[in-house]
C-alpha cells in the first residue's frame, strides 16, 4: 500500500462473490470512502461494509484494525457525522470488531486526528455554545443528575476505594490507582496550606472523599456542596460512619447560592460543568466567598486550544452542557474577579493513566455492570472511557490546577512547600 491512504474492493472473508451494490450501497461506499481517505493517513484500518466489500485505509503500518458494519444506516451515520455516528453505531451493536479492540480502533482514529489542526469555528458556532452551555440552576441540576445520579454500585466497580472520580496524580512509576488518588488529595491539601480549624468550601464534593480527607487529616471544618442527590446521600453516610459529621457538612446547593466566607476553597472536577457563559459568575463567587487572606485551588480538565463545544457524542450521552476550557478562556475571568493566580500546574498524561486504570477495572467487572444496567449501557461506557483516554493522549486535553488568592502574600514565595507537604 502506498504512503497515501488508499481504498480497494475485496471479496468478503467468507469467499462469497462480490454482491451487487445498488444505489444505496454504492453511495455508502463513496461517502464513507471519502471520509476514511481524509481521516486515516497512518496506520491500517479495514472497514467491511454491509455489502461485503472492504475499504482499506492508511499507509499499511502497524497491526490492522478490522471492523464490520452491520447495516447501511450505521455506515451512513458514521460517514455523515462521524463525531456522533461512530459512538451510536458502537452502542447499537452495528460496529463489529473482527481484529483489534475498541481501544485500538479509537486510538488509531485519535492518532490521525492529532495530525490535523483544531477546527476554527465561526460566530454562529460560538452563539450556539452560549445557548448550550448557559447552565442555569435548573439545567445544571438536570445535567448533573444525568451522569452522577447513576447507581453507586456502578462507580464502585471501576473507581478507587475512596470514589475519586477525577484525575489521579501518578508521582512515581508503578503506583496503583488507589495510591495515585491518595497522592492527588495530598497535593491538593498541600496547595491549600490548611491549618486545624480552618473553614473549607468544597465546590462539587462528589461522594465526599476529598472533603472527608481534609477534615480528618488537617482538622479543617469542611462544607461540601453538590447537585447530585445520590452523591449527597453517600457523602453524608460516609461522614456519619467515620464520626466526622461535626466537621464535614454536605449540602445540595448551587455554587451561586452559597453564603458566608471561607478560609479555603477547593473545586475538583466540577468546573467542566460550569459552562463558558458562567466563568465570570464562578470566579466572582470564589472572590466573594474567600476571606481576604484565603486560598483557593481549582482542579479541572482543560485543553490546549479554544473550542466551541464538547465532543458531540459525549455531549449527547455522557456530559450534557459540559465544556473543557483553554487557559486563555479562564484567566481573563480570574483577572476580572480581582484574584491573584499564585500557581498553575499542568497535569498532562496523568488523566490518560487514570482512565486506563478505570477502563481495566470496568472491563474486569463488565458482567456485573451489565447486570446492573444492560449491554448497551456497557458498550456506551466502554466507548466513553476509551474516547476520553484518546482525548488526553492525542487531542490536546490536560488537567490544570490553579491556585488563587486575594492577597499577593497569601502563599509562600516559592512552591517548594507543595512537594514537601504532599510527600
Amino acid at each position: 500500500m502506498s504512503s497515501q491512504a488508499s481504498f480497494i474492493s475485496q471479496h468478503s472473508d467468507e469467499g462469497r462473490a462480490r454482491p451487487s451494490f445498488g444505489p444505496v450501497g454504492a453511495a455508502t461506499r463513496m461517502v464513507l470512502g471519502r471520509l476514511l481517505e481524509r481521516l486515516v493517513r497512518t496506520g491500517s484500518l479495514a472497514v467491511v461494509l454491509p455489502s461485503g466489500e472492504t475499504l482499506l485505509a492508511g499507509d499499511g503500518t502497524g497491526e490492522t484494525v478490522r471492523i464490520r458494519l452491520r447495516r447501511n444506516g450505521a455506515a451512513w451515520r458514521i460517514a455523515l457525522y462521524p463525531g456522533l455516528g461512530l459512538g451510536e453505531a458502537w452502542m447499537d451493536g452495528d460496529v463489529i470488531l473482527e481484529r483489534g479492540t475498541l481501544w485500538e480502533l479509537l486510538d488509531l482514529v485519535g492518532r490521525n486526528l492529532s495530525l490535523r489542526p483544531p477546527p476554527r469555528r465561526g460566530r454562529l458556532a460560538r452563539l450556539w455554545r452560549g445557548i448550550r452551555q448557559a447552565n442555569d440552576r435548573t439545567a445544571a441540576r438536570r445535567n448533573v443528575a444525568h451522569h452522577y445520579d447513576l447507581s453507586l454500585e456502578l462507580y464502585r466497580r471501576f473507581l478507587d476505594a475512596d470514589l475519586q472520580y477525577s484525575c489521579a496524580y501518578f508521582e512515581r512509576a508503578g503506583m496503583t490507582l488507589d495510591q495515585a488518588q491518595a497522592a492527588k488529595k495530598r497535593r491538593l491539601a498541600a496547595k491549600l496550606l490548611l491549618e486545624p480549624g480552618m473553614s473549607v468550601l468544597d465546590i462539587g464534593c462528589g461522594w465526599g472523599g476529598l472533603g472527608l480527607s481534609l477534615a480528618e487529616d488537617s482538622g479543617a471544618k469542611v462544607t461540601g456542596i453538590t447537585l447530585s442527590d445520590e452523591q449527597l446521600a453517600v457523602a453524608r453516610q460516609r461522614a456519619q460512619a467515620r464520626g466526622l459529621s461535626g466537621r464535614a457538612e454536605f449540602r445540595k446547593q448551587d455554587y451561586r447560592d452559597v453564603g458566608g466566607r471561607f478560609d479555603r476553597i477547593v473545586s475538583v472536577g466540577m468546573f467542566e460543568h460550569v459552562g463558558a457563559p458562567n466563568y465570570q459568575a464562578f470566579f466572582d463567587a470564589i472572590a466573594r466567598l474567600m476571606k481576604e487572606d484565603g486560598v483557593a485551588v481549582l482542579h479541572a480538565i482543560g485543553q490546549n486550544h479554544v473550542s466551541v463545544s464538547n465532543q458531540p457524542w459525549m455531549e449527547k450521552y455522557i456530559f450534557p452542557g459540559g465544556y473543557t476550557a483553554a487557559l486563555s478562556e479562564v484567566l481573563p475571568a480570574i483577572e476580572r474577579a480581582g484574584l491573584w493566580v499564585t500557581d498553575i500546574e499542568i497535569l498532562r498524561l496523568h488523566y490518560a493513566e487514570t482512565l486506563r486504570a478505570w477502563r481495566d477495572r470496568f472491563l474486569a467487572n463488565r458482567a456485573e455492570i451489565a447486570a446492573l444496567y444492560d449491554e448497551r449501557f456497557c458498550r456506551m461506557w466502554e466507548f466513553y472511557l476509551c474516547v476520553s483516554e484518546v482525548a488526553f493522549r492525542h487531542r490536546g486535553c490536560m488537567v490544570f490546577q490553579i491556585q488563587l488568592s486575594k492577597r499577593i502574600d497569601a502563599v509562600p514565595l516559592t512552591r517548594d512547600y507543595i512537594s514537601g507537604a504532599a510527600a
